[in-house]
């Protein structure tokens, strides 16, 4: 059963949907879809009118998310080192990025289609990740609530880590069945589609578990973030 967000949404005032990667056999539970603009980060504004977003390894708009999301590599490896670190400059060298990538494999899909789009609560099974879309006051917000149960100084619940935008979605945690949180959308290619003030807060289904539960004991209810919505509304 999905968790209710409905809580930590309207205390920390998070109006933009929380959006879901899936992984399915089958996509028409998630119509309507929407075209998208080469990244499917265009289809920002459409996820809030209700509408998804789905790849397959037939049906790829995008080089990167192709690979990150379908392992599909759609130019030969030299090639698309090449294109990465010399003519996009993201790694100092070939080698480099060559060995990142040797490093930090693409996710691997076990159905037809990865479906980007609002929640679908009768899709649970099939969800894989959940995606906060915040500005820096929520996204402070939900780191706190990420480390809520952590006592650990040597395990991080929340990470983040160099990679495309699609990659951060899913492919770039190690483990979806435990909590963990990545901070997203710091994909430079990617965040011209987003409002500037905008970042992304990307869990597992733990995660998101866990903070759906903050109770009334917890920070969420606390002087602390009542102070800091009132300063921001005073201004």
């Amino acid at each position: 059963m999905q968790p209710n967000a409905k809580n930590l949404l309207e205390i920390a005032d998070i109006k933009t949907p929380l959006i879901g990667l899936y992984d399915v056999p089958d996509t028409k539970p998630f119509e309507p879809f929407t075209k998208t603009k080469h990244c499917f980060f265009s289809a920002f504004d459409n996820w809030a009118k209700g509408e998804s977003v789905f790849i397959s390894e037939e049906r790829i708009s995008c080089m990167g998310a192709g690979y990150w999301l379908c392992g599909v590599e759609s130019l030969p490896r030299e090639k698309f080192v090449n294109f990465l670190a010399n003519k996009e400059g993201l790694r100092s060298s070939p080698k480099i990025m060559n060995q990142w990538l040797d490093n930090q494999k693409p996710y691997k899909k076990k159905h037809p289609y990865i479906v980007i789009g609002p929640l679908k609560e009768e899709q649970y099974d099939y969800l894989k990740t959940i995606t906060f879309f915040v500005n820096p006051d929520q996204l402070s917000l939900l780191l706190t609530g990420a480390e809520y149960h952590n006592s650990s100084i040597d395990t991080h619940q929340v990470i983040s880590k160099f990679g495309s935008g699609c990659s951060q979605l899913v492919a770039l945690f190690e483990d979806l069945d435990i909590p963990k949180a990545i901070i997203g959308a710091t994909d430079i290619a990617m965040r011209q589609y987003l409002p500037s003030d905008i970042l992304a807060l990307t869990v597992t289904k733990p995660m998101f578990q866990q903070l759906c539960e903050l109770d009334e004991d917890s920070f969420l209810y606390k002087p602390f973030w009542k102070r800091l919505k009132k300063s921001r509304y005073l201004k």
